[in-house]
């Protein structure tokens, strides 16, 4: 697997929107499908909020990297931050009956990507969440009317 790009930020809402539009042209560099482009760019957006809303309870000043790997046609994203450790059994979206905005996120992560995986960070420091996309995979992954949210 070789790292083909990193992106280092912090945890403020205002930097989701230049950190979407450098996941979109690297997915589009890199090939993914016309079909999941938005889909990859919202669920990578979602993972990042969850991380400034749950792991650094919106404080603006929490480290975040995002980084990108490619192996053949897999695409394996890895979201790091250094935030307090996780217990990951207590990651889980909440009831789809109960309808509300929010707190779909990690339902919208599993939906779009081929695997989720929650880990703690290198040496117990932080929190790192790796997904996994197949780049030419033609499945509908989220619904034709999604638009990007451009108000962050």
């Amino acid at each position: 697997m070789q790292r083909i790009a990193r992106i280092h930020f912090l945890s403020s809402p205002e930097q989701l929107r230049p950190v979407r539009d450098a996941v979109r042209q690297l997915a589009v560099e890199q090939g993914c499908s016309d079909k999941n482009l938005d889909c990859l760019v919202m669920a990578i957006n979602e993972a990042c909020m969850n991380v400034i809303q749950h792991g650094y309870a919106n404080r603006n000043d929490g480290e975040m990297i995002l980084e990108f790997w490619r192996d053949q046609d897999l695409l394996s994203i890895r979201l790091f931050d250094f935030a307090e450790p996780v217990d990951k059994a207590s990651i889980k979206s909440r009831d789809l009956d109960d309808i509300k905005p929010g707190g779909l996120g990690v339902h919208i992560m599993q939906q779009v990507m081929d695997s989720v995986a929650y880990q703690h960070g290198p040496d117990g420091v932080g929190n790192m969440l790796e997904m996994r996309k197949r780049l030419s995979d033609e499945t509908i992954c989220c619904p034709n009317d999604y638009q990007e949210n451009n108000d962050t």
